[in-house]
């Protein structure tokens, strides 16, 4: 489930792909932070899966998981575009490589604020489990599971 091998890199892996499988998750939340749907695209394969069911059950709800990469950057940037301020920071990158593939565990804490009222928020401290590939040479997230490990504020007022 989650990367906790005691060293960076397994025997073999190439190291020049830790900072290219972190980047991935970079993507994820600096596109979000901007709004910027490019930047977002990017970090997922086209038939990524996004599980936020995990997290959302902390608070009560149950969110469907998002099948494909469009769907996922339509519903996720959709749901806050002129509604939602985020700042996202990444830490704690583990990684793990088998050739093409990867698994990356992370902890993002994501700030959500309402643009209409900015004491309306919901701070998330959330632990990653992502699975990756490699395709045409940059690497891509395949599967993303998101689970909360606390959070402070009202994440349903945030994302209903």
């Amino acid at each position: 489930m989650y990367v906790t091998t005691d060293r960076a890199l397994a025997d073999g892996a190439d190291p020049r792909d830790l900072p290219e499988i972190t980047d991935a998750l970079y993507r994820f939340g600096l596109g979000q932070d901007l709004g910027d749907a490019e930047l977002f695209a990017s970090a997922f394969a086209e038939d990524a899966r996004l599980d936020f069911g995990p997290a959302a059950a902390k608070w009560g709800a149950a969110p469907p998981v998002m099948s494909g990469r469009d769907t996922i950057v339509t519903t996720i940037l959709g749901q806050f575009a002129g509604r939602v301020a985020t700042t996202h920071q990444v830490t704690n990158p583990r990684v793990e490589v088998t050739g093409d593939t990867a698994r990356l565990t992370a902890m993002v804490e994501a700030q959500h604020l309402l643009t209409a009222d900015r004491s309306v928020h919901a701070l998330l401290k959330n632990l990653y489990d992502v699975e990756l590939v490699r395709e045409d040479g940059r690497w891509l997230m395949s599967r993303v599971v998101i689970d909360n490990v606390w959070y402070t504020g009202d994440p349903p007022a945030i994302f209903g």
